[in-house]
């Protein structure tokens, strides 16, 4: 548990008439997205020209290139396939949650890989139980993967079985679906989790950020729409808009924190944003100051655009050693102490005798900027000024992002005033609500976590 919030997963898939090694680009655009989950990794491939149940799987726990080394790649042999890594935010961190989930039932066979989470799951499994079901795992996927089966029984398409499906889930999902002979993709109907479309020759992708497209060379045709279901065969791209509902709300932590900066969604560029937020931020709580900095990786962008909206330099005041294990893996919080040290130094020679400004996109426990700040005190820094690139975090998320219960949510128990003297910063000043439409204008976004409107 570090002082983080995780998204759930990220997601990839692959649709090529050519003969092209899906698990290959699948591998190369599950690296690309693996800042999205780093607990398990899967991929599931068929060869579409073969015949029906050629499919080959594999997941595991850990990194991609931990999970994939190139002879077990080498035994995935198919033009269609998904991907998908992990995170847990539903359902304990073990190999059988591990995503895609693989079913065989009387039609055929099924993958499907999700990046979200079912606010009706549970109520949905046991209906399921009741039934006869028997899950291996404990994941809202995993249900939806089962109702998909169920329901294909009686439907004429996969596409369509996942619509009848889609209209019972509650929450936020993307979904990647693949049959033996079909590439499918669907997105809620309130745009609250990621999915574009992309294309590099006669190859299709569908990937939770553009990034992943640019890691397989495939050109960004689009976003996958709120409540749109896209079917991908040899006849093409098809389109299905059941799902569409009036109301939006998409993800704004997408926007500060957990999209790769070189990705763009709906139409907004991550990095434009977060420097967007900055500015913000320079505006509402000026302060005079030598320096301004970042902390690594997440709050650098907000920094520059601190610096460059107030004036103050912007510089590097943090060294990132990026072969240290991940710090919410150390069982106490003595040791989660000495890994953020292990993990960051500071560089003294810019903070010292310096009145600093410190960008960073969020406080959950409070644990690390308060290390960091002392960190900063004892390179020389005569003051810090923090500023945080997100309003308060007041209440948990049910779509897909691990914001903890309300007792570990640091602001839920204190005022700005009480945090910035329990963090050991000279001033706090966090983004308001109503600055945040200067980093992604007029798009709907999902505040739960900070005003306590749910969308679903």
């Amino acid at each position: 548990m570090d002082d983080k919030l995780h998204e759930e997963c990220g997601v990839f898939g692959i649709w090529s008439s050519d003969a092209v090694r899906a698990s290959q680009l699948i591998y190369y655009g599950l690296i690309a997205l693996q800042h999205r989950g780093q607990e398990s990794a899967g991929i599931v491939v068929c060869d579409s020209k073969g015949p029906i149940g050629n499919i080959a799987s594999h997941k595991g726990m850990g990194l991609v290139s931990e999970v994939f080394p190139p002879e077990q790649l080498e035994r995935l042999r198919g033009n269609i396939g998904i991907g998908h890594v992990r995170y847990s935010t539903a359902g304990a961190s073990c190999v059988e949650n591990a995503q895609p989930v693989f079913l065989s039932y009387s039609k055929g066979t099924l993958a499907l890989a999700h990046n979200g989470n079912i606010t009706n799951a549970e109520s949905i499994r046991q209906k399921l139980i009741d039934e006869g079901a028997v899950f291996s795992g404990t994941t809202d996927s995993e249900v939806i993967a089962y109702r998909i089966a169920e329901e294909r029984m009686t439907c004429d398409s996969i596409e369509e079985a996942a619509c009848r499906v889609a209209r019972e889930l509650k929450g936020g999902y993307a979904l990647l679906l693949m049959s033996p002979r079909k590439l499918v993709g669907v997105r809620d109907p309130w745009g609250l989790k990621p999915l574009c479309l992309g294309k590099k020759d006669n190859t299709y992708v569908l990937a939770s950020e553009s990034a992943a497209l640019t890691a397989v060379d495939a050109e960004f045709i689009r976003d996958i729409c709120p409540g749109e279901i896209v079917t991908i065969t040899e006849m093409g791209v098809t389109s299905n808009l059941c799902l569409q509902s009036e109301k939006r709300a998409h993800c704004v932590f997408e926007y500060i924190y957990f999209a790769r900066l070189d990705s763009k969604m709906d139409g907004i560029s991550v990095y434009d944003a977060r420097l967007r937020g900055g500015m913000a931020l320079a505006d509402r709580y000026p302060v005079e100051a030598d320096v301004v900095t970042g902390v690594p990786e997440s709050g650098l962008t907000a920094a520059v655009g601190y610096a460059e909206q107030s004036g103050i330099p912007f510089k590097l005041a943090f060294s990132k050693n990026s072969y240290v294990g991940r710090t919410f893996i150390k069982p106490t919080q003595e040791e989660r102490v000495s890994a953020v040290h292990m993990k960051l130094s500071v560089i003294e020679s810019v903070v010292k005798g310096k009145r600093v400004v410190l960008i960073d996109d969020s406080i959950v426990r409070g644990t690390t900027i308060a290390n960091l700040i002392q960190m900063m005190r004892k390179a020389g820094a005569l003051e810090v000024h923090v500023r945080i690139s997100s309003p308060p975090f007041l209440h948990p998320c049910y779509y897909g992002t691990d914001v903890p219960d309300n007792s570990q949510l640091i602001a839920n128990s204190y005022s700005v005033q009480e945090i910035c003297e329990s963090i050991g910063a000279d001033s706090l000043g966090y983004m308001q609500l109503e600055d945040l439409s200067r980093m992604t204008g007029d798009l709907p976004l999902c505040k739960a976590c900070f005003d306590n409107c749910y969308p679903v």
